[in-house]
């Protein structure tokens, strides 16, 4: 990771926009390379409101240095920028200084997409459902709960240095069904063990990784019926108060089998109990979750219509949209669709 002049990139595409950044693809002109050119989002930027950004980015890169070289689970970055103003390279006239990070573009498609291409019909929450949440179809000899256990190594990665990511909601992960490998693109909301613990809540630990990806990638309700199911992500608000989420959870297990409740249930009163101080056990526990998940899902009565309704959402993926991204349908959906 080096100081980059944004110069030698050509910018190509907007590849979508979030709470805190904006994010454009790019060629290197030097290498032929595609990147991702990543900056404070403009309206922060305009309304000099992007301090805190900026402190999230300072971070990162410090992470990054110290542990993020070393897996491939986060989306290399090739450089940064010094603060300044880079009005002439994104043709706008904010006339603000701010550091730009520039990243090897992810393979694969977001687990959740762009905001703003729902409202032109995107389902946009498709690879969030199909892949994690009722991943009914899989290919034969991929890796089990692949989302999940990556997820789990890259945090087993920063844990030993002393970090916690976070937020880690699906349009934060890109992911390739052909080979089940996945790529977290944003790691800015990182904490470190030793920060201080934010008002009204305990220190940040495991266990709020440990929540996060039960949250967002785990759900005990049975599959679609209809393909509509499969359209949005479901359960991306941010966690805000750990106990209403925990009790919330609770609540949609306990219709459920016995098996799945149980099963459930140890990892929420683990979670509550603060009880995690690894990641290890809540793998254990998680894998058992899942299993029994799986199991209940492929007894349903109607488990082969479920089926025939996952294969028909996947379809969507090979819309111009989902084609945007360095995503080829027919061979990533290939081991997928009959």
């Amino acid at each position: 990771m080096e100081k980059v002049d944004l110069n030698r990139y050509e910018l190509t595409g907007r590849l979508g926009a979030g709470a805190d950044y904006e994010v454009r693809a790019a060629t290197d002109r030097e290498t032929g390379n595609q990147v991702a050119i990543k900056r404070p989002v403009p309206q922060a930027i305009s309304r000099n409101q992007h301090e805190a950004i900026e402190a999230r980015t300072e971070k990162l890169l410090q992470a990054y240095q110290e542990v993020g070289f070393s897996t491939r689970l986060i989306s290399p970055i090739v450089g940064y920028t010094e603060r300044a103003i880079h009005d002439d390279f994104f043709g706008d006239e904010l006339a603000k200084e701010y550091q730009v990070i520039v990243e090897e573009r992810a393979c694969g498609i977001p687990l959740l997409g762009d905001m703003m291409s729902k409202f032109k019909g995107v389902p946009i929450g498709a690879g969030q459902t199909l892949f994690t949440l009722f991943p009914l179809v899989q290919p034969s000899g991929g890796p089990a709960y692949p989302v999940h256990n990556q997820l789990l190594d890259l945090e087993e990665v920063y844990l030993k240095a002393g970090y916690l990511i976070l937020d880690l909601r699906p349009q934060n992960i890109f992911y390739r069904p052909v080979n089940g490998q996945m790529v977290v693109i944003d790691t800015g909301a990182l904490a470190r063990l030793d920060d201080e613990a934010p008002r009204g809540r305990p220190p940040f630990d495991v266990n709020d990784a440990c929540l996060e990806i039960l949250k967002f990638y785990t759900t005990p309700i049975e599959p679609p019926a209809d393909t509509s199911g499969y359209r949005d992500a479901i359960g991306i608000r941010p966690i805000v108060n750990i106990g209403e989420e925990l009790d919330e959870m609770a609540r949609n297990l306990a219709p459920c089998e016995s098996a799945v409740v149980e099963s459930g249930t140890v990892i929420l009163e683990k979670i509550m109990g603060r009880a995690y101080t690894d990641y290890s056990q809540f793998r254990l526990d998680l894998t058992n979750y899942l299993d029994r998940l799986k199991e209940r899902n492929s007894g349903l009565a109607n488990a082969a219509e479920a089926s025939q309704t996952w294969q028909e959402a996947a379809l969507w993926l090979k819309d111009d949209y989902w084609r945007g991204f360095l995503f080829d349908p027919d061979t990533e959906l290939a081991g997928y669709l009959v």
